[in-house]
């Protein structure tokens, strides 16, 4: 009877001692890694829908127009005569025209 009661309580030690690993894990499931995630799959979206004649913004802060572009580079004009190349990953966010129009 004794062995029974030994063998309850030592399952319930484990419970205690991994059960606040799971509920961390959880937490940061939801407040870290979730939200990251996201993040990423929204800029890969938005990498993946720039076209020619898009206005830019380039992680190093450089303002410019897409000229050209293929898989991974992107041809940026940033005046009348000054074209640079950039990887496309180097883009930070596109700027929405009809939001510079309104202003």
């Amino acid at each position: 009877m004794f062995q029974y009661a030994a063998a309850a309580q030592s399952g319930s030690n484990i419970l205690t001692l991994v059960g606040p690993f799971v509920l961390m894990f959880v937490v940061f499931y939801f407040l870290l890694i979730r939200p990251q995630q996201k993040k990423t799959k929204a800029r890969n979206g938005m990498l993946k829908a720039l076209k020619k004649g898009d206005k830019v913004v380039t992680i190093g802060g450089l303002h410019g127009n897409i000229m050209e572009i293929s898989d991974d580079i992107v041809v940026l004009r940033v005046n009348d005569v000054t074209k640079l190349t950039f990887d496309r990953g180097s883009i930070s966010h596109s700027i929405n025209t009809d939001t510079v129009d309104k202003e």
